[in-house]
């Protein structure tokens, strides 16, 4: 059944109660590759129990996650063709590595681009500590409905990326994707079979399984912590970008960074096939 515009806008995306443990702090770094290095202390506080460890501060994107809620037929998606087109999260308050966390979405926008062009949702969940009420981050998604679009909807606004930098890289940072990363993301919660299943990655387009968008943001997002955050997620403010490409497991991810006075604007770009997948990239540091 195709999109009825006001019944997506208003969706009733499920509330999240998330009992967050250490073991999940840890997998989500794990499934970014961090501990690939037994010896690299800087990544084991984000996977070792104890008072000193830490959670990663793109961690947001998992936390109170309702989960693949755009594959009801209700909301009128395509789901099978449906893939991450912007992302960004801001943080508000020091992230626990446990405790009970609150996911609040909401549907914010829908643009129809028309007939044979797809769609853009844009979509905003609030993470908020249950203990204390705070609310700890913001998560922006404009998801690209590639299988949708004609359906009579709203034409605009369009949500406008951050500008691309120029001139060549002052840094780059190269950390390697696993072969298996994309079955361990999914463990975050994102059960998306188009990361899983080689039969579903096929009727979609691609050769092979994708990594998540969410994935690459992550891993983009710890080069970004150690090349303009000196390690420290204390500093790491708000980060967004956009999805030029996907990334297949097991390729490498240079981080290219062009660091200024509030942060950084970067660029992601897989080394095998010297493709950009995250452009438009912005980080403001706290």
């Amino acid at each position: 059944m195709p999109i009825v515009a006001e019944t997506l806008l208003n969706f009733p995306i499920p509330e999240i109660r998330q009992v967050l443990r250490w073991q999940d702090t840890a997998l989500y770094a794990l499934s970014l590759g961090a501990g690939q290095d037994p010896m690299d202390e800087a990544d084991l506080r984000f996977v070792t129990e104890g008072a000193a460890m830490q959670a990663l501060p793109t961690i947001p994107v998992v936390l109170g996650y309702p989960g693949f809620w755009l594959a009801d037929p209700a909301t009128g998606v395509d789901a099978v063709r449906l893939v991450a087109g912007e992302q960004s999260v801001e943080l508000h308050a020091p992230l626990p590595v446990e405790g009970e966390i609150i996911g609040r979405s909401r549907v914010t926008g829908l643009v129809d681009r028309g007939a044979g062009k797809g769609a853009l949702l844009y979509v905003s969940r609030d993470v908020i500590d249950a203990a204390t009420g705070r609310t700890l981050a913001t998560v922006d998604q404009t998801i690209f409905l590639r299988g949708d679009g004609g359906f009579g909807g709203p034409t605009g606004p369009v949500k406008k990326p951050a500008p691309e930098a120029e001139g060549p890289p002052a840094i780059t940072l190269d950390l390697p994707t696993r072969p298996e990363m994309a079955l361990l993301y999914r463990l975050n919660g994102d059960h998306n079979p188009l990361h899983s299943s080689p039969g579903l990655a096929a009727k979609a387009g691609f050769p092979r399984p994708i990594l998540h968008g969410l994935g690459t943001f992550g891993v983009v997002g710890r080069a970004l912590l150690r090349a303009v955050c000196g390690g420290d997620p204390a500093r790491f403010g708000r980060m967004e970008c956009r999805f030029s490409s996907p990334v297949f497991p097991g390729e490498t991810i240079r981080t290219e960074i062009w660091p200024d006075a509030t942060g950084a604007a970067f660029r992601g770009r897989v080394m095998e096939r010297d493709v950009v997948v995250i452009s438009n990239g912005r980080l403001t540091l706290r």
